[in-house]
């Protein structure tokens, strides 16, 4: 069956893939590139740190790929080995496959990324789009994830309709467009240098998919009874965070959460909140595991 495209065009498509080689070309630390067979499609990945450390499973967001990493995963690696996971469907080097979100893909998907990678289970930090695809995992596999980090995920609360429609006009207007569209991204955060010109490529060659991420059910929530910190931004101009730590509460009992002040849906500095939740709740298992 042939694949679909979600590119505009095949000279779109090389312009895309030749931004996320040039960040690649500048990976902080080394990295094994894996293509991993699942059901759903064959899956890309970046492998680094030490292979004997406690593994952590990063999930980038939408319109992206795992190039967004670049700044976290040298503190990541520290502690831990890293797998960060290109999104089906998405610009990275992943299968253009997009299942419907309301299957059971998503949890297959990411068991067969487990299976092949050996891991019973490993600590997922995943931001909005990739936060969703966490939870979904999860819930259903509650028992192969023993750290959850969440970045302004999807499927909590709604997703503002006022977002969506300033983006989609915004999204046709050029550069100005893209300019607008990084800024309320990002909120009163510095805005990083080549960001623009990446939301700029991305924007006129990447066919962004359409619909919004379901909602989970409060008897799904309930079953993420692993430690899990919820990571947002008091700007973000697409999802409530305030709202999304309010419906939480009452659902995890293991439940931490960082609303940072100054923050957008893009969330700078996340993995300074992060890296330390995921290195106590280690050091809380090991010592529980001694006593």
């Amino acid at each position: 069956m042939k694949e679909q495209s979600i590119y505009k065009s095949a000279a779109g498509e090389t312009a895309v893939l030749a931004l996320y080689n040039d960040a690649l070309s500048h990976w902080p630390m080394p990295y094994t590139a894996l293509g991993i067979p699942t059901r759903h499609g064959r899956t890309f990945a970046l492998s680094c740190g030490d292979g004997a450390a406690p593994p952590l499973v990063l999930l980038h967001g939408a319109g992206t790929n795992s190039a967004i990493w670049a700044g976290d995963v040298a503190v990541y690696g520290r502690d831990h080995h890293v797998i960060a996971v290109d999104l089906l469907g998405e610009a990275g080097k992943s299968s253009p496959n997009r299942p419907p979100w309301d299957s059971p893909a998503y949890a297959e998907w990411m068991g067969d990324v487990f299976d092949y990678l050996e891991l019973p289970a490993a600590a997922v930090v995943g931001m909005s789009q990739g936060g969703w695809t966490a939870v979904k995992f999860a819930t259903t596999y509650p028992e192969r994830v023993n750290r959850l980090g969440l970045i302004c995920p999807g499927g909590i609360v709604p997703d503002k309709l006022s977002f969506l429609l300033r983006v989609i006009p915004l999204s046709v207007m050029g550069r100005w467009g893209a300019r607008r569209m990084v800024r309320l991204l990002y909120g009163r955060q510095p805005v990083p240098d080549g960001v623009e010109e990446i939301m700029i490529t991305v924007t006129r060659h990447f066919k962004a998919r359409m619909g919004v991420l379901p909602l989970f059910t409060d008897d799904a929530l309930r079953r993420l009874t692993m430690p899990t910190l919820l990571v947002g931004g008091s700007l973000d101009a697409l999802r409530d965070m305030a709202k999304a730590a309010e419906r939480l509460r009452p659902l995890l009992p293991h439940l931490s959460v960082t609303i940072l002040p100054d923050a957008g849906h893009v969330v700078l500095g996340s993995v300074d909140v992060i890296a330390p939740f995921l290195v106590i709740q280690e050091t809380t298992m090991t010592a529980e595991n001694l006593t």
